[in-house]
């Protein structure tokens, strides 16, 4: 009997990672987007939240899985939703941001003379932030999938 080739790798906590920063982004977009609009104030998604969201699913994972058995991230709560995806089901669905938390006005200290509070310097900066934690769980997510097809084709590259 085969067993799944994804049960000991970090594929599903990559794809979570990946999920995350999309949706972090299109929210810092927004912000951009709404640089000049007044009285808008920027929102953000916590990575400190999501970290110990993704930290409490890996956990739970790991005492409930038996070796070989592939890795599902999450628990189900009481409405039987997934704590890392919106389906009604645990499993390697599309991250749901409002899964992890509300999209939350943040708490800047600088506030312009027409209301808003989004910073254009910020806003790249968090961009960019967000953009490396995307970037790398792509890159190591190629390198996992290099090393299978090398397994699979039984030669080294």
């Amino acid at each position: 009997m085969l067993t799944d080739p994804f049960a000991n790798s970090t594929l599903p906590v990559l794809e979570q990672v990946v999920q995350f920063a999309q949706a972090r982004h299109g929210v810092l977009a927004g912000n951009l987007a709404n640089l000049n609009t007044p009285g808008y104030k920027s929102r953000d998604l916590s990575p400190a939240a999501f970290e110990k969201s993704l930290k409490a699913a890996i956990e739970s994972t790991r005492q409930t899985r038996s070796p070989g058995e592939a890795m599902v991230l999450g628990s189900v709560d009481e409405a039987g939703r997934g704590l890392l995806t919106s389906e009604s089901k645990v499993g390697f669905g599309r991250f749901d941001p409002e899964a992890l938390q509300e999209v939350k006005e943040s708490m800047k200290s600088l506030v312009y003379h027409d209301g808003r509070d989004v910073s254009l310097e910020s806003q790249v900066t968090e961009i960019s932030k967000n953009q490396g934690l995307h970037n790398l769980a792509i890159t190591l997510m190629t390198a996992q999938f290099r090393q299978m097809r090398s397994a699979i084709s039984e030669t080294v590259t």
